[in-house]
């Protein structure tokens, strides 16, 4: 009887990481922790002689001024004066002019070291005002490669990703940051690219199977001697199909809307709404609903195609998720606090500020999370925040007291 061969084991995972090979002397290589000790290790040694340096020609000075003679000889008869100590010339016997000499030599020294404390101070913060701002400069040419790894990360959130930090200096660890950095750059424009070619190819394969797929229904239902259960047949399936499109348009749109814009126009908000409820105007009085509102002019910098989709996606919601009678629509545009704002409200049922969230989510509506519903796909929010984060800007959905929602849409001006 054959026996079954134990499969191969794997091979032994290596102690050293191959990436970076293992350096002869690791405690030579300039390291910030080495560079940082090195700078303020100096700085404090030369701070400390320069303030020893004051302080010894301080007390230099103050021992001369504090030795001068403080006696003076007058006359022919031995008389002792002294402008700081006046009780000399009242002293009667040898115990009052001793008490007065050492009175007057205790005086004259704590004069000597007050003035020493007075200059001592003052050089004292000469030298801490010196220090700082040379410990700034210092500081800041250390911690130079560090604001240039992040003016690149903002350029790269704006989804230049072809920028490279390219960091010269010595082998520290903001070179290994920056050369990290550039490599995870480097991967994610890749990944990127590869995203951009995976939603143009999808665009075509999916598009082509629906739009023939439409062709040949609508070729069917326009013959006239087709059979009424088959002309039924093909207006379901042609909704079913025209459903299909909507869908994979939304997908299409969510997954290109998702990057950020690399090519910016001005683009004013108030034409943008208003093009979006006259496209929605049919619908809204077939509904019953009325379009109302005021759209002042706010220009901003992105693509007037994405930014009319967020108009007409959050138009069509409002009209489309309305009350049946004496329903109505608000869209405004201003510019407040330096950003544009679009604003629709309309009335509704009453929306659960818990359920808020829920909204956004691809494919969710309101206590319900896929099909069953003939008013959409459930992406149009998802969209319009996409294109709203695109443009850098954000979108807030808020409930409104008797039902219904506002949803605010802010953008860089």
């Amino acid at each position: 009887m054959a026996t079954t061969p134990a499969p191969p084991t794997a091979p032994p995972k290596p102690t050293w990481d191959p990436r970076r090979p293992d350096q002869a002397l690791p405690w030579v290589r300039p390291t910030i922790r080495i560079r940082l000790t090195l700078l303020y290790g100096g700085m404090f040694l030369i701070a400390g002689i320069l303030l020893l340096s004051i302080i010894y020609l301080l007390a230099a000075q103050a021992i001369n001024e504090g030795s001068e003679l403080a006696l003076k000889v007058t006359g022919v008869n031995v008389q002792l004066t002294s402008p700081t100590c006046p009780g000399l010339n009242e002293a009667v016997n040898n115990d009052q002019l001793n008490s007065s000499l050492k009175a007057c030599m205790a005086a004259q020294r704590q004069q000597a070291l007050d003035d020493l404390l007075t200059r001592s101070l003052f050089a004292l913060t000469g030298l801490s005002i010196i220090a700082f701002a040379f410990g700034y400069a210092m500081a800041g040419r250390v911690l130079s490669p560090l604001g240039r790894i992040t003016r690149t990360a903002r350029r790269v959130v704006g989804s230049d990703l072809s920028r490279r930090i390219e960091l010269d200096g010595p082998d520290d660890e903001l070179k290994e940051l920056a050369d990290t950095f550039d490599e995870m750059l480097e991967r994610l424009e890749r990944a990127f690219t590869a995203q951009q070619r995976f939603v143009a190819n999808a665009s075509h394969e999916l598009r082509t199977p629906l739009a023939i797929n439409r062709t040949l229904l609508e070729v069917q239902l326009s013959d006239p001697a087709a059979p009424v259960e088959l002309q039924q047949l093909g207006r379901t399936l042609l909704a079913t199909n025209e459903r299909s499109e909507q869908l994979v348009e939304g997908l299409l749109l969510l997954a290109r809307s998702d990057n950020q814009l690399v090519e910016r126009k001005p683009v004013d908000l108030a034409e943008v709404a208003t093009r979006a409820v006259d496209q929605t105007h049919g619908e809204a009085e077939a509904k019953g609903v009325e379009l109302r509102g005021e759209c002042v002019p706010a220009v901003v910098q992105g693509n007037g195609v994405l930014l009319e989709r967020i108009a007409l996606n959050l138009v069509q919601n409002a009209v489309r998720y309305n009350v049946k009678e004496g329903g109505w629509v608000e869209v405004t545009t201003a510019v407040e606090h330096g950003e544009a704002v679009l604003l629709v409200s309309n009335t509704g049922p009453v929306v659960p500020a818990y359920e808020i969230d829920n909204i956004f989510e691809p494919f969710r509506r309101l206590r319900t999370e896929r099909t069953g519903s003939d008013k959409g796909v459930g992406l149009g929010l998802s969209i319009a925040r996409s294109v709203a984060r695109a443009h850098g800007g954000r979108i807030i959905a808020e409930p409104r007291e008797g039902g219904g929602l506002v949803m605010r849409v802010t953008l860089p001006v």
